[in-house]
Protein backbone atom coordinates (compact mmCIF):
# COMPACT_ATOMS: atom_id res chain seq x y z
CA UNK A 1 0.00 0.00 0.00
CA UNK A 2 1.00 3.21 -1.06
CA UNK A 3 1.85 5.89 2.06
CA UNK A 4 1.59 9.95 2.16
CA UNK A 5 1.68 12.92 3.73
CA UNK A 6 -1.55 13.85 1.95
CA UNK A 7 -4.57 12.30 -0.06
CA UNK A 8 -6.85 14.52 -1.88
CA UNK A 9 -10.14 13.44 -3.59
CA UNK A 10 -11.37 15.81 -5.65
CA UNK A 11 -9.51 17.16 -8.54
CA UNK A 12 -11.30 20.87 -9.16
CA UNK A 13 -9.87 23.83 -7.92
CA UNK A 14 -9.75 23.13 -4.21
CA UNK A 15 -8.29 20.20 -4.85
CA UNK A 16 -5.64 20.20 -7.28
CA UNK A 17 -4.30 23.49 -5.96
CA UNK A 18 -4.17 21.79 -2.51
CA UNK A 19 -2.29 18.88 -4.00
CA UNK A 20 0.44 21.13 -5.49
CA UNK A 21 0.26 23.97 -2.81
CA UNK A 22 1.31 20.71 -0.29
CA UNK A 23 3.66 19.28 -2.93
CA UNK A 24 5.81 22.75 -2.67
CA UNK A 25 5.46 22.23 1.13
CA UNK A 26 7.25 19.26 1.23
CA UNK A 27 4.70 16.91 1.53
CA UNK A 28 4.39 13.11 -0.87
CA UNK A 29 0.76 13.76 -1.92
CA UNK A 30 -1.69 11.98 -4.18
CA UNK A 31 -4.54 13.02 -6.37
CA UNK A 32 -7.82 11.42 -7.23
CA UNK A 33 -10.38 12.70 -9.61
CA UNK A 34 -13.14 10.08 -11.41
CA UNK A 35 -13.53 12.54 -14.29
CA UNK A 36 -11.32 15.31 -15.68
CA UNK A 37 -9.28 17.69 -14.25
CA UNK A 38 -10.47 20.89 -12.77
CA UNK A 39 -13.54 19.48 -11.88
CA UNK A 40 -16.80 21.93 -11.88
CA UNK A 41 -15.28 24.97 -12.75
CA UNK A 42 -12.93 23.82 -15.54
CA UNK A 43 -15.32 21.59 -17.25
CA UNK A 44 -19.02 22.52 -16.85
CA UNK A 45 -18.88 25.38 -14.76
CA UNK A 46 -16.44 28.71 -14.64
CA UNK A 47 -14.30 28.59 -18.10
CA UNK A 48 -16.48 27.31 -20.62
CA UNK A 49 -19.54 29.46 -19.34
CA UNK A 50 -17.24 32.56 -19.42
CA UNK A 51 -15.76 31.22 -22.83
CA UNK A 52 -19.20 31.77 -24.29
CA UNK A 53 -19.22 35.17 -22.43
CA UNK A 54 -16.04 36.32 -24.60
CA UNK A 55 -18.45 34.64 -27.99
CA UNK A 56 -21.12 36.87 -26.49
CA UNK A 57 -19.36 40.05 -25.56
CA UNK A 58 -17.94 39.57 -29.19
CA UNK A 59 -21.05 39.58 -30.72
CA UNK A 60 -22.37 42.45 -29.17
CA UNK A 61 -19.25 44.54 -30.40
CA UNK A 62 -19.95 43.08 -33.84
CA UNK A 63 -23.23 44.45 -33.91
CA UNK A 64 -22.50 47.72 -32.15
CA UNK A 65 -19.49 48.36 -34.70
CA UNK A 66 -20.93 50.44 -37.42
CA UNK A 67 -21.42 53.04 -34.67
CA UNK A 68 -17.55 53.32 -34.25
CA UNK A 69 -17.78 53.59 -37.92
CA UNK A 70 -16.73 49.91 -39.06
CA UNK A 71 -19.12 49.28 -41.33
CA UNK A 72 -18.86 45.09 -41.77
CA UNK A 73 -20.48 44.14 -44.89
CA UNK A 74 -22.75 41.00 -45.01
CA UNK A 75 -25.28 39.43 -42.52
CA UNK A 76 -23.91 38.87 -38.88
CA UNK A 77 -24.40 34.99 -38.19
CA UNK A 78 -23.36 32.62 -35.08
CA UNK A 79 -21.80 29.63 -36.08
CA UNK A 80 -22.66 27.75 -33.05
CA UNK A 81 -20.24 24.75 -33.93
CA UNK A 82 -17.37 26.61 -34.58
CA UNK A 83 -18.22 28.61 -30.83
CA UNK A 84 -18.35 24.91 -29.00
CA UNK A 85 -15.22 24.16 -30.92
CA UNK A 86 -13.47 27.03 -29.33
CA UNK A 87 -14.75 26.45 -26.48
CA UNK A 88 -13.96 22.73 -25.91
CA UNK A 89 -10.39 24.06 -27.04
CA UNK A 90 -9.96 26.24 -23.88
CA UNK A 91 -11.03 23.57 -21.92
CA UNK A 92 -9.11 20.98 -22.97
CA UNK A 93 -5.97 23.58 -22.84
CA UNK A 94 -5.98 24.12 -19.20
CA UNK A 95 -7.29 20.57 -18.24
CA UNK A 96 -3.97 19.66 -20.19
CA UNK A 97 -2.36 22.09 -18.14
CA UNK A 98 -3.34 21.07 -15.30
CA UNK A 99 -1.61 17.67 -15.60
CA UNK A 100 1.50 18.86 -16.24
CA UNK A 101 1.04 21.18 -13.34
CA UNK A 102 0.71 17.97 -10.71
CA UNK A 103 3.58 15.68 -12.72
CA UNK A 104 5.96 18.84 -12.44
CA UNK A 105 5.67 18.95 -8.83
CA UNK A 106 5.55 15.77 -8.05
CA UNK A 107 1.71 14.82 -7.65
CA UNK A 108 0.69 11.19 -7.67
CA UNK A 109 -2.68 10.95 -8.99
CA UNK A 110 -5.34 8.24 -9.88
CA UNK A 111 -8.14 8.21 -11.81
CA UNK A 112 -11.45 6.92 -10.40
CA UNK A 113 -14.14 6.70 -7.54
CA UNK A 114 -12.88 7.25 -3.99
CA UNK A 115 -13.94 5.75 -0.86
CA UNK A 116 -12.68 6.30 2.87
CA UNK A 117 -12.13 3.23 4.32
CA UNK A 118 -10.56 4.58 7.57
CA UNK A 119 -9.75 8.41 8.48
CA UNK A 120 -6.13 7.63 7.05
CA UNK A 121 -7.28 4.92 4.46
CA UNK A 122 -8.44 5.93 0.80
CA UNK A 123 -9.86 2.90 -1.69
CA UNK A 124 -9.54 4.10 -5.20
CA UNK A 125 -12.08 2.12 -7.58
CA UNK A 126 -10.47 2.55 -10.94
CA UNK A 127 -12.38 2.02 -14.60
CA UNK A 128 -10.87 -1.32 -15.26
CA UNK A 129 -13.05 -2.60 -12.64
CA UNK A 130 -9.46 -3.02 -10.04
CA UNK A 131 -9.49 -1.19 -6.78
CA UNK A 132 -6.48 0.30 -4.93
CA UNK A 133 -5.49 1.13 -1.12
CA UNK A 134 -4.01 3.96 -0.45
CA UNK A 135 -3.19 4.95 3.26
CA UNK A 136 -2.35 9.17 3.75
CA UNK A 137 -1.65 10.86 6.88
CA UNK A 138 -3.97 13.11 6.31
CA UNK A 139 -7.29 13.66 3.84
CA UNK A 140 -8.49 16.63 2.19
CA UNK A 141 -11.50 16.23 0.63
CA UNK A 142 -12.54 18.14 -2.55
CA UNK A 143 -15.64 16.53 -4.12
CA UNK A 144 -17.48 19.63 -4.85
CA UNK A 145 -21.33 20.38 -5.75
CA UNK A 146 -23.74 19.71 -8.78
CA UNK A 147 -26.58 21.06 -9.71
CA UNK A 148 -29.88 20.81 -7.88
CA UNK A 149 -32.42 18.91 -9.20
CA UNK A 150 -35.89 19.07 -8.34
CA UNK A 151 -38.42 16.61 -9.14
CA UNK A 152 -41.39 18.95 -10.20
CA UNK A 153 -38.81 19.82 -13.16
CA UNK A 154 -37.81 16.28 -14.63
CA UNK A 155 -34.65 17.29 -16.15
CA UNK A 156 -33.89 15.15 -18.93
CA UNK A 157 -31.01 17.29 -20.29
CA UNK A 158 -32.78 18.14 -23.86
CA UNK A 159 -35.54 19.97 -23.33
CA UNK A 160 -35.04 20.71 -19.34
CA UNK A 161 -31.09 21.36 -18.72
CA UNK A 162 -29.09 22.01 -16.10
CA UNK A 163 -26.83 24.57 -16.14
CA UNK A 164 -23.92 21.04 -17.30
CA UNK A 165 -26.63 19.84 -19.90
CA UNK A 166 -27.55 23.56 -21.23
CA UNK A 167 -22.93 23.62 -22.31
CA UNK A 168 -23.73 20.32 -24.48
CA UNK A 169 -26.42 22.13 -26.23
CA UNK A 170 -24.95 21.02 -30.06
CA UNK A 171 -27.53 24.14 -31.33
CA UNK A 172 -28.91 27.73 -30.61
CA UNK A 173 -32.73 27.69 -29.38
CA UNK A 174 -35.21 29.78 -30.73
CA UNK A 175 -35.91 30.60 -27.25
CA UNK A 176 -34.78 29.84 -23.91
CA UNK A 177 -36.69 29.74 -20.57
CA UNK A 178 -34.65 30.18 -17.70
CA UNK A 179 -35.86 29.44 -14.05
CA UNK A 180 -33.82 30.93 -11.09
CA UNK A 181 -32.38 34.49 -11.55
CA UNK A 182 -29.11 33.84 -9.12
CA UNK A 183 -26.19 34.44 -10.61
CA UNK A 184 -25.48 31.65 -13.11
CA UNK A 185 -29.29 32.55 -14.46
CA UNK A 186 -28.31 35.93 -15.10
CA UNK A 187 -25.17 34.87 -17.08
CA UNK A 188 -26.97 32.95 -19.43
CA UNK A 189 -29.37 34.90 -20.06
CA UNK A 190 -26.93 37.87 -21.13
CA UNK A 191 -24.64 34.71 -23.17
CA UNK A 192 -27.65 33.37 -24.87
CA UNK A 193 -29.53 37.24 -25.39
CA UNK A 194 -26.23 38.56 -26.71
CA UNK A 195 -26.16 35.16 -28.90
CA UNK A 196 -29.89 35.70 -30.98
CA UNK A 197 -32.09 33.85 -28.14
CA UNK A 198 -35.68 34.60 -26.88
CA UNK A 199 -34.92 34.87 -23.16
CA UNK A 200 -37.04 34.46 -20.57
CA UNK A 201 -36.09 34.54 -16.99
CA UNK A 202 -38.41 33.58 -13.89
CA UNK A 203 -37.12 34.45 -10.54
CA UNK A 204 -38.68 33.38 -7.34
CA UNK A 205 -37.56 36.52 -4.79
CA UNK A 206 -39.09 40.08 -5.68
CA UNK A 207 -35.36 40.48 -7.54
CA UNK A 208 -32.98 39.27 -9.27
CA UNK A 209 -29.34 38.94 -8.04
CA UNK A 210 -30.39 39.75 -4.69
CA UNK A 211 -27.07 39.48 -3.25
CA UNK A 212 -25.98 42.61 -5.10
CA UNK A 213 -26.48 46.02 -3.71
CA UNK A 214 -29.83 47.43 -4.74
CA UNK A 215 -28.66 50.42 -7.48
CA UNK A 216 -26.86 47.17 -8.70
CA UNK A 217 -29.46 45.53 -9.27
CA UNK A 218 -31.75 47.92 -10.62
CA UNK A 219 -29.43 49.08 -13.36
CA UNK A 220 -28.76 45.59 -14.40
CA UNK A 221 -32.51 45.10 -14.53
CA UNK A 222 -32.98 47.93 -16.50
CA UNK A 223 -30.07 46.78 -18.55
CA UNK A 224 -31.43 43.46 -19.56
CA UNK A 225 -34.88 44.55 -20.37
CA UNK A 226 -33.94 47.15 -22.61
CA UNK A 227 -31.70 44.13 -24.26
CA UNK A 228 -35.05 42.35 -24.66
CA UNK A 229 -34.93 40.21 -21.91
CA UNK A 230 -38.14 39.14 -20.38
CA UNK A 231 -37.84 39.03 -16.35
CA UNK A 232 -40.52 37.68 -14.60
CA UNK A 233 -39.87 38.62 -10.68
CA UNK A 234 -42.14 37.00 -7.56
CA UNK A 235 -42.82 34.48 -9.93
CA UNK A 236 -44.20 30.91 -8.16
CA UNK A 237 -43.74 28.04 -11.02
CA UNK A 238 -46.36 25.37 -10.23
CA UNK A 239 -45.97 22.94 -12.69
CA UNK A 240 -43.61 22.33 -16.28
CA UNK A 241 -45.06 20.75 -19.40
CA UNK A 242 -42.86 19.11 -22.17
CA UNK A 243 -44.22 18.55 -25.63
CA UNK A 244 -43.09 18.24 -28.98
CA UNK A 245 -43.49 22.51 -29.58
CA UNK A 246 -41.58 22.79 -26.18
CA UNK A 247 -41.39 23.86 -22.58
CA UNK A 248 -44.38 25.18 -20.97
CA UNK A 249 -43.79 26.41 -17.51
CA UNK A 250 -46.74 27.33 -15.57
CA UNK A 251 -47.45 30.55 -12.73
CA UNK A 252 -48.97 30.59 -9.60
CA UNK A 253 -51.03 33.32 -11.28
CA UNK A 254 -52.62 30.82 -14.29
CA UNK A 255 -49.84 32.43 -16.16
CA UNK A 256 -48.30 29.67 -19.30
CA UNK A 257 -44.52 30.88 -20.55
CA UNK A 258 -43.52 28.57 -23.68
CA UNK A 259 -40.31 28.10 -25.11
CA UNK A 260 -37.89 25.76 -27.13
CA UNK A 261 -35.84 24.93 -24.00
CA UNK A 262 -36.03 25.26 -20.04
CA UNK A 263 -32.53 26.09 -17.78
CA UNK A 264 -33.52 25.16 -14.43
CA UNK A 265 -30.25 27.01 -12.19
CA UNK A 266 -31.67 27.09 -8.93
CA UNK A 267 -28.83 26.23 -6.24
CA UNK A 268 -26.77 22.73 -5.89
CA UNK A 269 -26.38 20.01 -3.89
CA UNK A 270 -22.98 18.73 -2.48
CA UNK A 271 -21.17 15.51 -3.10
CA UNK A 272 -20.95 13.93 -0.24
CA UNK A 273 -23.02 10.71 -0.60
CA UNK A 274 -20.69 7.53 -1.51
CA UNK A 275 -17.54 8.85 -0.17
CA UNK A 276 -17.70 7.07 2.89
CA UNK A 277 -18.00 10.01 5.77
CA UNK A 278 -20.30 8.11 7.82
CA UNK A 279 -18.13 5.30 8.21
CA UNK A 280 -15.31 7.45 9.24
CA UNK A 281 -17.96 9.49 11.33
CA UNK A 282 -17.22 12.93 9.47
CA UNK A 283 -20.26 15.57 10.03
CA UNK A 284 -22.37 16.91 7.60
CA UNK A 285 -25.59 18.67 7.75
CA UNK A 286 -27.96 19.52 5.47
CA UNK A 287 -25.23 17.48 2.98
CA UNK A 288 -22.44 19.81 3.84
CA UNK A 289 -19.38 19.18 5.64
CA UNK A 290 -18.85 20.85 8.53
CA UNK A 291 -15.16 22.23 9.12
CA UNK A 292 -13.73 24.99 11.36
CA UNK A 293 -11.27 28.12 10.01
CA UNK A 294 -8.76 25.69 9.38
CA UNK A 295 -10.77 23.57 6.96
CA UNK A 296 -10.79 20.56 9.15
CA UNK A 297 -13.48 18.42 10.00
CA UNK A 298 -14.43 16.76 13.34
CA UNK A 299 -12.26 14.13 12.35
CA UNK A 300 -8.60 14.97 13.14
CA UNK A 301 -6.52 14.49 10.20
CA UNK A 302 -9.49 14.93 7.68
CA UNK A 303 -10.12 18.19 5.71
CA UNK A 304 -12.27 19.51 3.45
CA UNK A 305 -12.34 22.45 1.32
CA UNK A 306 -14.54 24.11 -1.71
CA UNK A 307 -17.93 23.71 -2.42
CA UNK A 308 -18.44 20.35 -0.48
CA UNK A 309 -17.96 22.48 3.13
CA UNK A 310 -17.74 26.19 1.83
CA UNK A 311 -19.55 29.01 2.89
CA UNK A 312 -19.22 30.22 -0.55
CA UNK A 313 -19.28 28.35 -3.84
CA UNK A 314 -16.98 29.94 -6.00
CA UNK A 315 -14.00 28.43 -7.30
CA UNK A 316 -11.34 31.08 -5.91
CA UNK A 317 -12.66 30.52 -2.84
CA UNK A 318 -11.95 26.59 -2.93
CA UNK A 319 -8.35 27.27 -3.91
CA UNK A 320 -7.50 29.65 -1.29
CA UNK A 321 -9.69 26.76 0.94
CA UNK A 322 -6.87 24.60 -0.57
CA UNK A 323 -3.91 26.42 0.12
CA UNK A 324 -5.25 26.62 3.89
CA UNK A 325 -5.77 23.11 4.59
CA UNK A 326 -2.22 22.00 2.41
CA UNK A 327 -0.56 24.10 5.09
CA UNK A 328 -1.70 22.74 8.12
CA UNK A 329 -1.75 19.14 6.50
CA UNK A 330 2.14 20.01 6.73
CA UNK A 331 2.35 21.32 10.19
CA UNK A 332 1.40 24.95 9.89
CA UNK A 333 -1.78 26.24 11.99
CA UNK A 334 -3.52 28.90 9.14
CA UNK A 335 -6.80 29.80 9.47
CA UNK A 336 -9.19 31.30 6.16
CA UNK A 337 -9.94 34.77 6.21
CA UNK A 338 -13.65 34.92 4.44
CA UNK A 339 -13.50 38.95 5.37
CA UNK A 340 -11.89 40.10 1.88
CA UNK A 341 -13.97 37.68 -1.41
CA UNK A 342 -13.96 39.23 -4.69
CA UNK A 343 -17.39 38.23 -6.63
CA UNK A 344 -18.13 38.67 -10.15
CA UNK A 345 -20.91 38.01 -12.31
CA UNK A 346 -20.58 37.90 -16.05
CA UNK A 347 -23.58 39.49 -17.53
CA UNK A 348 -23.94 41.54 -19.89
CA UNK A 349 -22.29 44.41 -18.49
CA UNK A 350 -20.09 42.62 -16.08
CA UNK A 351 -20.76 43.08 -11.98
CA UNK A 352 -17.87 43.38 -9.41
CA UNK A 353 -18.66 43.55 -5.95
CA UNK A 354 -16.14 43.04 -2.39
CA UNK A 355 -16.95 43.59 0.75
CA UNK A 356 -20.56 44.83 2.25
CA UNK A 357 -23.50 46.60 0.43
CA UNK A 358 -24.82 49.84 1.61
CA UNK A 359 -27.96 48.18 3.05
CA UNK A 360 -25.59 45.53 4.77
CA UNK A 361 -23.53 48.72 6.26
CA UNK A 362 -26.32 50.48 7.45
CA UNK A 363 -28.09 47.57 8.66
CA UNK A 364 -24.51 47.17 10.82
CA UNK A 365 -25.26 50.46 12.60
CA UNK A 366 -22.35 52.29 10.18
CA UNK A 367 -22.90 56.18 9.29
CA UNK A 368 -21.80 55.29 5.41
CA UNK A 369 -20.43 57.44 3.37
CA UNK A 370 -21.55 56.67 -0.38
CA UNK A 371 -19.13 57.71 -3.34
CA UNK A 372 -20.55 57.11 -7.02
CA UNK A 373 -19.55 57.95 -10.30
CA UNK A 374 -20.54 57.03 -13.83
CA UNK A 375 -18.60 55.28 -16.72
CA UNK A 376 -20.59 57.71 -18.91
CA UNK A 377 -18.05 60.59 -17.11
CA UNK A 378 -14.96 59.00 -18.01
CA UNK A 379 -12.87 59.10 -21.02
CA UNK A 380 -12.05 55.65 -21.89
CA UNK A 381 -15.47 54.24 -21.54
CA UNK A 382 -16.77 57.02 -24.01
CA UNK A 383 -14.38 55.76 -26.44
CA UNK A 384 -14.92 52.36 -25.76
CA UNK A 385 -18.41 53.18 -26.04
CA UNK A 386 -19.10 51.31 -22.58
CA UNK A 387 -21.02 54.30 -20.97
CA UNK A 388 -23.30 52.00 -19.24
CA UNK A 389 -22.83 51.52 -15.64
CA UNK A 390 -21.02 52.80 -12.21
CA UNK A 391 -18.94 52.43 -9.92
CA UNK A 392 -20.09 53.19 -6.04
CA UNK A 393 -17.98 53.35 -3.32
CA UNK A 394 -19.49 52.42 0.12
CA UNK A 395 -17.00 54.25 3.18
CA UNK A 396 -17.36 54.50 6.83
CA UNK A 397 -18.36 58.16 7.48
CA UNK A 398 -16.27 58.66 10.70
CA UNK A 399 -12.92 56.80 9.60
CA UNK A 400 -12.88 56.90 6.42
CA UNK A 401 -12.70 53.36 5.90
CA UNK A 402 -14.20 51.18 2.99
CA UNK A 403 -17.02 48.96 3.68
CA UNK A 404 -17.54 47.49 0.35
CA UNK A 405 -16.99 48.97 -3.61
CA UNK A 406 -19.36 47.75 -5.95
CA UNK A 407 -18.89 48.58 -9.99
CA UNK A 408 -21.47 47.49 -12.88
CA UNK A 409 -20.09 48.18 -15.92
CA UNK A 410 -17.99 46.71 -18.75
CA UNK A 411 -14.43 45.11 -16.86
CA UNK A 412 -15.81 45.46 -13.67
CA UNK A 413 -14.47 41.90 -12.81
CA UNK A 414 -11.23 43.13 -13.17
CA UNK A 415 -11.42 47.12 -11.48
CA UNK A 416 -12.78 45.11 -8.37
CA UNK A 417 -9.83 43.58 -7.39
CA UNK A 418 -8.41 47.28 -6.53
CA UNK A 419 -10.68 47.34 -3.84
CA UNK A 420 -9.92 43.81 -2.65
CA UNK A 421 -6.70 44.58 -2.37
CA UNK A 422 -7.48 48.02 -0.33
CA UNK A 423 -9.90 46.90 1.74
CA UNK A 424 -7.57 44.21 2.66
CA UNK A 425 -4.88 46.36 3.99
CA UNK A 426 -7.20 48.71 5.41
CA UNK A 427 -6.44 51.61 3.03
CA UNK A 428 -9.62 54.53 3.46
CA UNK A 429 -11.36 55.90 0.93
CA UNK A 430 -8.83 58.80 0.56
CA UNK A 431 -5.82 56.28 0.50
CA UNK A 432 -7.49 55.49 -3.08
CA UNK A 433 -8.80 58.98 -3.88
CA UNK A 434 -5.08 60.67 -3.28
CA UNK A 435 -3.33 57.70 -5.39
CA UNK A 436 -2.75 58.81 -8.46
CA UNK A 437 -3.97 56.68 -11.64
CA UNK A 438 -2.93 56.82 -15.30
CA UNK A 439 -5.38 58.38 -17.97
CA UNK A 440 -6.76 57.61 -19.76
CA UNK A 441 -8.54 54.57 -18.24
CA UNK A 442 -11.24 52.39 -16.61
CA UNK A 443 -9.41 52.49 -12.98
CA UNK A 444 -9.59 56.55 -13.05
CA UNK A 445 -13.50 55.31 -11.86
CA UNK A 446 -12.41 53.76 -8.83
CA UNK A 447 -10.56 56.92 -7.63
CA UNK A 448 -13.27 59.60 -8.40
CA UNK A 449 -15.69 56.69 -7.05
CA UNK A 450 -13.42 57.00 -3.60
CA UNK A 451 -13.20 61.03 -4.20
CA UNK A 452 -16.89 61.38 -4.84
CA UNK A 453 -17.26 59.90 -1.40
CA UNK A 454 -15.73 63.26 -0.04
CA UNK A 455 -17.95 65.25 -2.10
CA UNK A 456 -14.52 66.18 -3.96
CA UNK A 457 -15.04 63.81 -7.80
CA UNK A 458 -13.75 66.31 -10.27
CA UNK A 459 -15.48 64.69 -13.60
CA UNK A 460 -18.92 64.62 -12.03
CA UNK A 461 -21.73 66.78 -10.82
CA UNK A 462 -21.84 67.10 -7.29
Amino acid sequence: MSTYHVGIIGGGPGGYVAAIKAAQLGGKVCLIEKGAWGGTCLNRGCIPTKTLFAVANLATQVQEASTFGVNINGETTIDYSQVLNHKTSVVQQLTGGIAQLLKANGVDTFNGMATLIDRNTIAVSKPDGTTEQLHAKNIIIATGSEPAEPPVFEIDENQVLTTTGILDLTELPESLLIVGGGVSGCEFASIFNALGCNVTVLELLPTILATEDIQVIRHIQLFMKRKGITLHTGAKLTHVKKSDAGVTAVLESGEALIAQKMLVSIGRRYNTDGIGLDKVGVRTEGGKIVVDPRMQTNVPGIYAVGDVASRYLLAHVASAEGKIAAQNCLGDTVEMDYQVIPWCVFTLPEIGHVGMTEKEATDEGYDVKIGRFPYAANGKALGLRETDGFVKTVSDADSGDILGVHIVGAHASTLIHEAAVAIRTGATAMDIAGTVHAHPTLAEMVMESAEAAYDRAIHSLH
